[in-house]
């Protein structure tokens, strides 16, 4: 995360499930409760710079948590097998854009998707956003779904949020990620406590996990000027696919 801005739970979920031989029910609130911890201390950060938008931040944060629990409600009644190919497919898509923003940024392809102002227009005179209902709708969308898959996968959502921010408003790049920070934080930590109470949660595994992923956070973070960027993201995306790859094999062969 500390060098690819990628949420926590793109790769942690694979690893719970090769390494520790967990089921993804198990393994999604142990990533969120790692997720929670590290986009927490990544967002506070921001917040303490002001570029943490935190109205839309816990806009989007409540009707995250208002699916989340759906999602995990719906994860631990479906079986593994059908859940190992969903995360995969996701994994899928979220390598293959990353693969393409990352060859985008070192071919110097501009992206002209957005022709139209987007409907949450930041008002330079207070620093803030102009809302209305297009952008509340926005948001709202945006946030309901990082939820539901946070619930259902444990992949916090970045991989949502991140974009639809871009598409949605015109904040700075590094606005963007701490509000989207702020966003995963929320809806990790309410994720975790939803799954703690349903007694689907593994503290013994989730505590020492949740502290690595901090660490490396803040290792990824102090060798990030020299090491991250669009070649080391292409890397990434393609570890990713490989991933995907491997767990959609292992749920094919779980049916």
């Amino acid at each position: 995360m500390g060098l690819t801005g990628a949420g926590g739970g793109i790769l942690s979920v694979p690893l719970l499930v090769f390494v520790l031989h967990l089921n993804i029910a198990q393994a999604a609130p142990i990533s969120l409760s790692a997720i929670a911890l590290s986009a927490g201390a990544g967002a506070l950060l921001g917040l303490k710079n002001q570029i943490l938008r935190y109205k839309a931040a816990m806009f989007m944060a409540i009707f995250g948590l208002i699916l989340s629990p759906i999602g995990i409600w719906i994860s631990q009644r479906i079986p593994n097998a059908p859940l190992l190919i969903l995360f995969s497919i996701t994994l899928f898509y979220v390598s293959i854009r990353l693969y393409r923003q990352a060859h985008k940024e070192i071919h110097g392809i501009s992206d002209f998707e957005n022709k139209t102002p987007p409907p949450c227009l930041l008002d330079k005179s207070v620093g803030k956003l102009a809302w209305n209902v297009p952008c509340a709708k926005a948001l709202m969308f945006t946030g309901g779904l990082a939820g539901f898959l946070s619930g259902l996968l444990g992949v916090g959502g970045g991989f949502i949020i991140v974009p639809a921010l871009k598409r949605y408003t015109d904040l700075p790049v590094h606005s963007i990620v701490a509000t989207s920070l702020g966003v995963l934080a929320i809806i990790a930590g309410g994720g975790t406590f939803f799954a703690a109470l349903s007694g689907d949660f593994n503290l013994a595994i989730a505590a020492p996990f949740a502290l690595g992923a901090l660490l490396g956070l803040l290792v990824g973070r102090s060798f990030g000027k020299k090491l991250s960027g669009p070649r080391l993201q292409k890397v990434f995306s393609i570890l990713a696919f490989g991933v995907a790859i491997s767990l959609i094999i292992k749920g094919i062969n779980s049916l």
